[in-house]
C-alpha cells in the first residue's frame, strides 16, 4: 500500500480563506490532481480517510471546506456517528449554512480550488478530476460544467436536486462539460426523484457528454459516508470501484 502524507493548508479566496485537507503519495513526486467536495456534514475525518485512500491509488487531493465563510472545520457540532433521525437538531445547524451557499459562491470558489492544485507542485501538469458527494456533487457540476477546461472528468455520488426547475440547477451547466462524467444515484433518495435523472440524463445526452449515470438499488442519500446512517457497505465499495475506474481511464 502506498504511503500517503496529509496535511491540513489554507487556500485564500476572494471571499477570506478557506481551510483544507491535502493528502498524496509520499514519494515527493507530482500526482493527479483530484479535487473532492464535501457533503453537507462538513470537513472531517471520515472524508480525510476517504481522500486518503484516494492518494493511496496515485493522486494528490484537495478536500476544501467549503463553508469555510461560516468558519474552519469543523462548522458543526457532530457526533463521531452521525444519525439526523435520532438527533434531528443537526439540521438546524446545517440546513441555514447549506442554503447560503449559493451557485455563484460555488463556481467563484471552484476556480480558485482549481488555480490552486494547477499552481501545486504535488499536482501533475494538465487538469484535474472532481468528484462529489450529496451537495458535492452539485459543487461537482458546477465545477466541470463553469472550467471545462480545466476539468478531465466529474464523478458525483448520491447527489440530490440536480435537475430542478430552479434558474442555476446544476444540470443547466452539463452541456459545457468537456470530459466524462459519472453519477452514481441512491435508489431510496427523494432528492433526487427518477424524474430527475432522466432530465439530468437527457441533458448529458444531448450535448454530446461522455456519461454513465446509475441508480444503486436499495441505497441511500449519503450511502458512502461510513460516519452516518446513510451507509451501505456494498454502495460504498461500488463507488469506490467506479471512481478508480474513471480516474484510471482519465489519467
Amino acid at each position: 500500500m502506498t504511503s500517503v502524507q496529509g496535511t491540513a493548508i489554507d487556500i485564500a479566496t476572494e471571499d477570506g480563506v478557506a481551510d483544507a485537507y491535502l493528502t498524496h503519495p509520499d514519494d515527493g513526486l507530482p500526482h493527479p490532481g483530484v479535487l473532492l467536495y464535501m457533503d453537507a456534514f462538513g470537513l472531517r475525518p471520515h472524508l480525510e480517510s476517504m481522500a486518503d485512500r484516494l492518494a493511496e491509488a496515485g493522486y494528490t487531493v484537495l478536500v476544501p471546506n467549503v463553508f469555510y465563510r461560516h468558519g474552519r472545520s469543523p462548522v458543526f457540532d457532530l457526533p463521531e456517528f452521525i444519525d439526523p433521525a435520532a438527533r434531528p437538531q443537526i439540521w438546524e445547524q446545517v440546513g441555514p449554512v447549506l442554503m447560503s451557499h449559493t451557485s455563484d459562491l460555488a463556481i467563484r470558489d471552484a476556480g480558485t480550488y482549481l488555480r490552486w492544485l494547477a499552481d501545486s507542485p504535488v499536482v501533475a501538469d494538465g487538469k484535474v478530476a472532481v468528484t462529489g458527494y450529496c451537495m458535492g456533487a452539485r459543487l461537482a457540476l458546477y465545477t466541470a460544467g463553469s472550467y471545462p477546461d480545466r476539468v478531465a472528468a466529474m464523478a458525483g455520488f448520491h447527489g440530490g436536486h440536480l435537475a430542478t426547475d430552479a434558474p442555476d440547477s446544476p444540470h443547466t451547466v452539463a452541456g459545457n462539460v468537456s470530459g466524462e462524467v459519472y453519477f452514481g444515484h441512491a435508489d431510496e433518495d427523494s432528492s433526487m426523484p427518477p424524474e430527475q435523472q432522466r432530465l439530468l440524463e437527457e441533458t448529458l445526452t444531448a450535448a454530446g457528454v461522455r456519461h454513465r449515470c446509475e441508480v444503486y438499488p436499495g441505497a441511500h442519500h449519503g450511502y458512502t459516508q461510513a460516519d452516518t446512517s446513510a451507509y451501505n457497505k456494498e454502495g460504498a465499495e461500488r463507488h469506490w470501484a467506479a471512481l478508480l475506474d474513471l480516474l484510471g481511464r482519465t489519467f
